[in-house]
């Protein structure tokens, strides 16, 4: 099992994230389904973690929780020793916008927006003005590949370049954590391996804490540490 260390001792730990005792149960009609039953754990900068397993346990809803999408039922969630749910509205989306980054199965991008525009706006919500969010946009773009399409519209970009510009716009303000849901579920094994290279590439350069919730083993392999869900509680895998 994952380390489990007394709260005291943990919130008193310099990781740069520690997950304690967290619980999430979902109701159907009058049934509970217990999701999280007691999970725990700690991440460091630079750090990377595969969640694998079946569809149904809760891996999606973990990430969920570890980018304040969701909130847990019971436990804490701090980051850099601060209590994210303790947060108030504004700084949660602050956190959320600057220093979690997110990739997903289905990128998101608005398709007739082009694929610059698409990666400025986490810049723009952010606050800095055009210049700068144009300069940061073109610097990832390019740094993903994408140097020859940043003015194409996202819905005429082929499905892999459309997960490159997502990846983009998710590191476009450089953000400590990268979430990754499935991030290589639609595409096909050419595109996936080139976005594999990419997020291990963007992690050793970035030094970006990556969890990735993926079905793909190739791609988990390469992650430093892989976990799973077993009856709600995170169960650490060997290497």
């Amino acid at each position: 099992m994952v380390n489990t260390e007394n709260s005291r001792n943990r919130a008193e730990s310099n990781h740069l994230v520690s997950v304690q005792d967290l619980c999430k149960s979902f109701y159907d009609t009058d049934t509970r389904i217990d999701i999280l039953t007691g999970v725990n754990l700690d991440l460091n900068t630079g750090e990377t973690l595969a969640i694998v397993g079946p569809s149904g346990i809760g891996k999606s809803t973990l990430l969920h929780i570890l980018g304040a999408l969701e909130r847990p039922d019971k436990g804490t969630f701090l980051f850099q020793g601060d209590d994210v749910f303790l947060f108030d509205h504004v700084r949660l989306s602050k956190f959320r916008n600057e220093s979690v980054g997110f990739l997903f199965q289905f990128h998101h991008l608005l398709p007739e927006f082009s694929a610059l525009e698409n990666t400025m706006m986490p810049a723009l919500i952010k606050g800095l003005d055009k210049h700068q969010a144009r300069e940061s946009a073109e610097a990832i773009l390019v740094k993903v590949g994408l140097k020859d399409r940043l003015l194409f519209r996202a819905g005429k970009l082929s499905g892999g370049e459309q997960q490159r510009v997502a990846l983009a716009r998710a590191l476009v303000l450089k953000p400590v954590i990268l979430l990754a849901d499935e991030p290589t579920g639609n595409l096909d094994k050419k595109n996936s391996e080139q976005v594999h290279d990419l997020l291990l590439e963007l992690n050793t350069e970035f030094s970006i804490t990556l969890v990735v919730v993926t079905h793909n083993l190739e791609l988990a392999s390469h992650m430093s540490r892989r976990v799973t869900i077993v009856d709600g509680l995170l169960v650490e895998l060997e290497s």
